[in-house]
């Protein structure tokens, strides 16, 4: 009984290992994203990131009228543009923040 039961267990146990592969290659890939993708800002990076940056802080001034100086800045600044819109009572319209987007899309 044995001697049967020995090439069955040997079988049993050399299939997994023998399927066993090579790990697989690193994938390279080349870049075809569009420019939304590769935009530097978007409307849900954090505020404060895009205003730490200068052309970032002058697109949100300029098309937010001093964002950067409002008084509750330190309240809002660690979310983003998306995120404050709904509680903006109407302050953030769509067309502001499509302005925004716009802009820093155009930021390199």
């Amino acid at each position: 009984m044995t001697s049967v039961l020995l090439p069955v267990l040997v079988a049993l146990t050399a299939a997994p290992l023998a399927a066993q592969t090579a790990p697989a290659p690193a994938v390279t890939t080349t870049s075809t994203t569009t420019t939304a993708s590769t935009a530097k800002f978007t409307l849900e990076t954090q505020i404060e990131t895009i205003a730490a940056d200068p052309k970032g802080k002058a697109v949100l001034d300029t098309d937010l009228q001093n964002i950067t100086a409002h008084p509750m800045y330190d309240q809002f600044k660690s979310m983003s543009l998306a995120q404050v819109q709904p509680m903006s009572q109407g302050a953030l319209t769509d067309a502001a923040l499509a302005k925004v987007k716009i802009d820093l899309e155009a930021i390199k």
